[in-house]
């Protein structure tokens, strides 16, 4: 028995010792070591051909991209056929469409006359989650991005959807929101970390789950989910995933590391990448996909927290937030600008709390026993993008700039929120 319990049959096949560093390949340690052509010559003589099929064009579109200057690219594989310059093409759409088109670079060489022989559709994974895109209006509007209006966020949603083929744009009543699907919270987030790095300003709601009716039931989106972790920390993930109505699938244990599946519903996902990489001090690996869509599985523990609201407008005062420390934890530090109506923190209970945190210590000619006391901000809780969606409630917003990720509410002034409010609890009646 040969080492990590190999068969002598299964050691036995064709090999070379190789450097590509180097740029040498030798059939024996002992042979002169000049180039590659030991190796290239053992796969010519090896590795069988690629199988040739006859027929006309098939090509499999795999991919999109796009280009300002020659628009809408496929990119894909050829099954069939070859491809020649300054010819015609059929293109079968998902829907069994099928348009005459000219590709500018290549297209078919012969036997356009034939009737199209579609190649199996490449099934894409449908948006599970939906965000509302708005153009940014807060006081700091345009401070920091150089393209801030509607027509300019709407041109660059409609530009991902020509390479993106999970993204979904539609118009809604209003002119200044756009409504954005997508495969997730991470598959959002990298959209709008490639916006905000390019100088766009605008602001996202809550993310939503996309339903659906089956049988005349209500129906939502289910992940599978994969978790790579410790196994000492497996009995946590588990804890977590059941509480998000995840049903364990399957799991397997290999040199003190366990792998477990699984199904869990879209809406128990926001959120759980974040409290996890907490919970277990960053040793996770996580990734899932579409798995189905499946009977409403009931509801799920949601933020049972408040949020610390600015009441004015300037600086944070240090003296002000130190004050306030007992009620919750903060999002900003000392001297960082915030205006009315901003989300600065957390509050520990489950209404919201509109502070001064502009408020400072008042100087007098009079120092008395005990008056002076350390001011001891514990550090402001940095939130990535995509903790900041997981994080917010429907009433409130995401403000996403080149510089800066602040969360608001929807209503900046206390008395329209009043209001609201007000109005939501007469509907209800």
């Amino acid at each position: 028995m040969a080492c990590c319990d190999a068969t002598d049959e299964q050691l036995d096949f064709r090999g070379v010792y190789a450097s590509g560093r180097q740029g040498w390949a030798v059939g024996e340690l002992e042979d002169e070591r000049k180039d590659l052509s030991p190796l290239l010559d053992m796969i010519v003589q090896h590795i069988p051909p690629p199988s040739v099929q006859t027929g006309p064009l098939q090509m499999l579109v795999a991919a999109m991209d796009h280009s300002d200057f020659v628009g809408r690219i496929g990119i894909g594989r050829i099954i069939r056929g070859k491809l020649v310059s300054r010819d015609r093409v059929v293109l079968l759409k998902r829907d069994g469409r099928r348009v005459n088109t000219t590709v500018k670079q290549l297209f078919v060489f012969d036997n356009l006359g034939r009737r199209p022989e579609p190649l199996p559709i490449i099934s894409v994974d449908e948006p599970t989650l939906t965000m509302n895109f708005m153009v940014n209006d807060s006081p700091f509007y345009g401070q920091d991005g150089h393209l801030v209006t509607s027509r300019k966020l709407r041109e660059r949603l409609m530009r991902e959807t020509e390479k993106d083929v999970a993204i979904r744009v539609e118009d809604t009543a209003s002119s200044d929101t756009f409504k954005v699907s997508g495969r997730g919270i991470l598959h959002l987030s990298i959209l709008m970390e490639t916006m905000r790095r390019e100088g766009y300003e605008f602001m996202v709601g809550q993310p939503r789950v996309i339903y659906r009716e089956i049988d005349g039931r209500k129906a939502e989106p289910v992940e599978a989910l994969t978790v790579d972790v410790p196994s000492e920390l497996t009995g946590t993930v588990i804890e977590h995933a059941a509480a998000r109505r995840g049903e364990l699938v399957k799991m397997e244990q290999d040199e003190g590391h366990s792998r477990l599946e699984f199904r869990i519903p879209s809406r128990g996902l926001i959120g759980f990448r974040s409290r996890m990489l907490r919970a277990t001090a960053g040793e996770i690996a996580m990734h899932h996909r579409f798995f189905q869509y499946e009977f409403f599985k009931g509801s799920i523990p949601q933020r049972q927290t408040g949020s610390i609201i600015s009441m004015g407008q300037g600086p944070a005062v240090a003296f002000a937030l130190d004050a306030l420390q007992d009620r919750g934890h903060f999002f900003v530090e000392p001297g960082e600008l915030l205006y009315t109506g901003q989300v600065i923190g957390e509050h520990r209970k489950g209404d919201d709390l509109v502070v001064n945190a502009q408020k400072a210590k008042q100087l007098t000619n009079i120092r008395a026993a005990g008056s002076d006391r350390k001011v001891r901000l514990a550090p402001a809780v940095q939130m990535s993008l995509e903790e900041a969606l997981e994080h917010i409630k429907s009433d409130e917003y995401v403000e996403v700039t080149p510089q800066h990720i602040r969360l608001r509410k929807s209503l900046l002034r206390e008395h329209d929120r009043k209001k609201e409010l007000k109005r939501m609890m007469l509907t209800d009646e």
